[in-house]
């Protein structure tokens, strides 16, 4: 994995969201209002892909890009924003906003068998967020490593809660229904994320006059 002392001095802590404002606009902006724009465009993000989901028969877990906005905004913005987008898409879901998967909304979807995973995308945005602002997204090992743990954080969360929620406490039951069931469709969504980072890295490298 990429160690932080092998990177530049001046390229420790940056990740490829540093990028996603250009120079010229961001030297017109205030450093604060910066951070919220890109908070708000990782927020955008993570319900834009929530809109994309659907139900396999039986399962009260749906199947949704979720996740993979989750990993793409936490390691494009870092440890706080990447954290902070997560958290203000899971409040501003729970108070009323349908950004939730099928447009859903409300403290039901929190308290119910989803909930967990929800959870879970905040921790592993933290997790994935750090690990981007240590270079492991340079890579695509590195990236391939970062999404996994942050895959993992947010089974972690989520199985052991659908398991309470939904089937009485079966924990090889939520495991079949919201785990097993899914590692196909969550390896594909991985892979994509994981290597959109190094082919940005590769790309902002490439251009003129940047950091």
């Amino acid at each position: 994995m990429p160690r932080l002392d092998r990177l530049p001095a001046q390229e420790r802590g940056l990740t490829i969201g540093d990028f996603l404002v250009p120079i010229r606009v961001s030297e017109r902006m205030n450093a604060r209002l910066r951070h919220i724009a890109l908070i708000l465009i990782g927020v955008a993000l993570i319900a834009l892909c929530a809109r994309i989901s659907f139900y396999a028969p039986g399962n009260p877990v749906p199947y949704t890009l979720q996740t993979f906005g989750i990993l793409l905004s936490a390691g494009a913005l870092g440890f706080r924003r990447g954290l902070a987008a997560s958290a203000l898409y899971v409040l501003i879901g729970t108070i009323g906003l349908p950004v939730f998967a099928s447009g859903d909304s409300g403290t039901h979807v929190i308290l119910g068998a989803t909930g967990g995973y929800l959870v879970g995308f905040v921790v592993a945005s933290a997790l994935v967020g750090r690990l981007a602002e240590l270079g492991w997204d340079r890579t695509i090992l590195g990236a391939i490593g970062a999404m996994l743990l942050g895959s993992l954080v947010i089974y972690a969360v989520g199985v052991p809660w659908l398991a309470v929620t939904a089937f009485g406490g079966d924990l090889a039951t939520a495991f079949d229904k919201g785990m097993r069931t899914f590692l196909l469709w969550d390896a594909v969504k991985l892979l994509l994320a994981a290597a959109a980072f190094p082919a940005a890295w590769w790309f902002v490298g490439r251009r003129p006059g940047d950091r």
